[in-house]
């Protein structure tokens, strides 16, 4: 798609040994015969090195150099030339829809953006930390992760005790877990499960660090991620037991 004939051309394949100023007023002498020039933007950034603008007070100015311009050897170097995509500050202001950038407020924002990503970043890993170093006790034989009833931890008072033995209810789409360690989080689950179809979310009690639900879209795909997660160790010390919820 071809860009609008514009008051500014856009130059680039200049010669990025010539100084700023002397790129400025040889572009000035060379491009003042096709009409009024308002401004000329140079920039010393290695980015924006071997590029210019040339401001024009029309858009016919701009046409014609932009034709005869093309190609010309310029400091041994032929200029490409095509209007510029966006109008010129000086322009902007002429036409009255000149809106003043906030450099410091984007750069803020991009900053704390960074800093947030870096930190949910830290925080998966983390996850995925735990997980995978809690994955090969896991895969310890299934007679390994009965422990006697004698050397269950028993519970505080304060919080009372999941039975030992749950009774089964009707398939579902609600898993519920227990005996979770104490730092078991919401991140942390949904890696474990999210690797199974049809899961939704995980739902972690208030007060409670060893219960939680997980939901799926359905009941055959809940199944199946209770049967494959059944007495996974999340710690050494924790298997986890899971059922369906009660409705």
């Amino acid at each position: 798609m071809d860009i609008r004939p514009n008051h500014t051309v856009y130059i680039n394949n200049l010669n990025e040994k010539i100084h700023k100023e002397e790129l400025k007023k040889s572009l000035y002498a060379i491009f003042s015969q096709f009409g009024q020039i308002l401004d000329i933007v140079a920039a010393k950034t290695l980015k924006a090195r071997g590029q210019a603008f040339v401001v024009f007070k029309d858009i016919n100015s701009a046409t014609n150099a932009m034709r005869s311009m093309q190609g010309f050897p310029f400091y041994d170097k032929p200029m490409r030339i095509a209007y510029s995509k966006k109008d010129s500050d000086v322009i902007a202001k002429m036409k009255g829809t000149f809106v003043e950038r906030p450099k410091k407020k984007k750069v803020e924002e991009e900053s704390h953006e960074r800093e947030t990503k870096k930190k949910k970043k830290a925080q998966r890993k983390e996850a995925q930390a735990a997980i995978m170093q809690a994955a090969t006790p896991a895969q310890q034989p299934v007679v390994q992760q009965r422990a006697p009833p004698l050397v269950q931890p028993q519970p505080t008072p304060a919080q009372p005790a999941v039975p030992a033995t749950i009774p089964e209810q009707p398939p579902n789409q609600i898993l519920f877990l227990t005996n979770l360690p104490e730092e078991t989080n919401e991140m942390m689950l949904s890696m474990l499960f999210n690797q199974f179809p049809g899961f939704k979310e995980v739902r972690l009690v208030p007060g409670r660090h060893d219960i939680a639900f997980v939901e799926f879209e359905n009941e055959v795909q809940s199944g199946a991620a209770k049967d494959a997660l059944q007495g996974f160790k999340i710690t050494p010390s924790n298997s986890m037991k899971i059922s369906f919820a009660k409705k």
